[in-house]
Parts: structure tokens; sequence; C-alpha cells
């Protein structure tokens, strides 16, 4: 018995194929943004790399690019047959392509779902590499005169203004590291030399943060020193000026950022879709040709038989070609004594 079986009208028949049609071009187009869309996150965990902590996260960005060609090559062909399928003549040229076709469609909808899966997989990698990576570069903020280092204020600023955010969990952070070089202190002022000397390794650290953790939306000047002193500042409370710096952390923007970026599984369902139709509009033209004519109405199905008997068919088909393939050992003929001669 078919499974999910519908009457079409040469009318429906048509209709279908006329869908059909636009949804694969669709997703054609969707393709294309999907293909651009992992050229912009490859180019993105470019420009951040050195924030990555050496992770290679690459397989994402590649992984979507491929999708996106492989949808644009599959989705071409199939609008091309669906718009041939208007004219059971033409039907007869993609006969017994479709098959394959739909087969083709379906595995690599399957790799389309597994490519979701480890989008949102990467989320626990992408945070962990973030979250060293970003503290590493907090460390060396400033070593601004060390080679291969002297890149990472810049990227590090530059990275907290456009995101809008303030150090690796929070503005917090950087009270634990010395993000000022030594090179730019008073070691003449009594307060300076203090508070190395007050640090078991030695470090400058202070309740403060960079120019670049200041929220522009503040309607007061950015307080960047003695952060936690209420004293220091008039008409100042420390716990309740949240405008006055950027109070999300720039791991939790990023992550956010390329989160949003690997969110691709509405193309599957657009792809599963089109797979049902043309399943359907395959099977409705074929019923047409064993009818002999091509106004009238025919069933159109998912499977023919129920869903046990057709994995059973399948299986018998593929232990049939296995034994075909394997090859026979024939014994030779035993050589005959020299009586028997």
């Amino acid at each position: 018995m078919a499974v999910l079986k519908v009457k079409f009208t040469k009318t429906r028949r048509d209709k279908l194929a006329q869908v059909l049609w636009i949804l694969n071009w669709i997703s054609v187009v969707t393709g294309v943004l999907l293909f651009c869309l992992g050229l912009f996150l490859k180019v993105e965990i470019n420009k951040r790399e050195e924030l990555m902590a050496g992770r290679d996260v690459q397989y994402v960005p590649n992984m979507l690019i491929a999708v996106g060609l492989l949808a644009c090559a599959i989705n071409f062909l199939g609008g091309k047959i669906c718009y041939d399928c208007v004219d059971t003549n033409k039907f007869l040229r993609w006969k017994l392509i479709i098959l394959p076709y739909i087969i083709c469609t379906f595995f690599f909808t399957f790799c389309v779902l597994v490519g979701a899966v480890m989008c949102y997989s990467m989320h626990g990698e992408l945070e962990e590499a973030l979250n060293v990576g970003l503290s590493d570069a907090l460390k060396f903020y400033k070593d601004t005169d060390t080679p291969g280092r002297c890149f990472l204020k810049r990227t590090v600023d530059m990275l907290q203004i456009h995101f809008q955010c303030c150090g690796n969990s929070g503005y917090k952070d950087w009270f634990q590291i010395q993000w000022i070089s030594n090179r730019y202190l008073d070691m003449s002022q009594k307060e300076v030399v203090d508070r190395l000397r007050s640090n078991v390794e030695g470090k400058y650290l202070m309740d403060g943060v960079p120019f670049s953790c200041c929220n522009v939306n503040s309607p007061r000047p950015c307080i960047q020193q003695q952060i936690n002193n209420n004293s220091a500042h008039f008409n100042y409370e420390h716990q309740t000026e949240e405008l006055n710096l950027w109070m999300r952390g720039c791991r939790q923007a990023l992550l956010e950022y390329y989160t949003h970026i690997m969110q691709s599984i509405g193309l599957t369902v657009l792809i599963l879709s089109v797979l049902t139709g043309v399943r359907y509009l395959q099977t409705a033209l074929e019923n047409v040709l064993r009818q002999g004519d091509p106004d009238s109405e025919s069933d159109g199905w998912l499977l023919e038989n129920s869903l046990m008997e057709t994995a059973r068919t399948n299986l018998n088909i593929i232990k049939s070609l296995v034994g075909r393939t394997t090859p026979v050992n024939h014994k030779a003929p035993p050589t005959p004594s020299s009586e028997e001669r």
C-alpha cells in the first residue's frame, strides 16, 4: 500500500511543477547566500585569529562554503527538471534521472543536517578558544615593544570599541593584570613604587581599564581610573554607574556574533520541502505514462509500498548486487593419474 498517496489532476501536476521550479530557484539563491556566509565567516575568523588561542575552527566556514556550492548545483538541476515536467514528453528525458537525483538530494540534506549540528556543537569549542585567546591578549596588551605582540593593543582596543564590550568576561578582568607598560610608569612617584612592591609578582595592578572600555552613551565623561573608589569622583557610585563602561565581556559578544552567523538550518527545511514535492511529481507523472493519457488523473506518493516492505525490497536489491560482485572460487579439476591415462 502506497504511503501518503495523493490524487493529482493535470492542473494540479502543472501547478506543483511550477511551484517546485520557483522553490528550487529560491534554494539556488539561498545556496549563494550560504556560500557568501561561509566566506564572510572565514574572513571574520581570520581577522581575529590571534584571539582563538591557536585553535583551528575553519572547518565550519569550509563546510558552509561546500554546502552552498552543492546547493546551487543540485537545485539548479532540480529547477530544470521541474520546468520540463510540465510537459509529459519532456519528462521522458528525466525519467531515469529523477530517482537518483532524489536519492542524492536526500543524502545532501542529511549532510546539511550534520553540518547544522556541527555549527551548534562548535559553540563550546569556540567559547573555550575565545576564553584562552582573549585572556592571553589582555595579558600582552602592554607589550607594544615586543615583536609579535605589538599589534595586540590595537586589536583589543578595536575589538572593545566595535563590539561594545570590555575584558574577557567583564571589565573587572583588567583589574587582575598589568595592562600599562613599565616604560610609562613614573618610578619617581612613591605611589607607583609602593603598588609594584605590594604585588607578589611585582605587577602594577589597579582598578582601571583602557579607554576602549568607555561607553559612548554615558552622559558623563568616562571614568577609567579608580573605578571602585566613590570618593575619588564627584557624584559617583560605581555600583549604579552602569553606563560608564561596557558591561558585557568580549567573549560573550564574539560568541553571540559567530553563533548568529552560523545559524543556517533554514536551508534544510527548504530543501526537504522541495525534495518531497519532486517525489510526488515523479510518481504522479510515471503513473500518467502507465495510463497513456497525459490529461488523466494520477496518484502520487512518497513510497509505493509500506516502509517495512520498501526497506526489505531495497535490502534484497543490495544483497543481490553484493552477491554479483563477490568473486566465486572455482576449484580446478583434478589432474588424472597415470593409471587413468
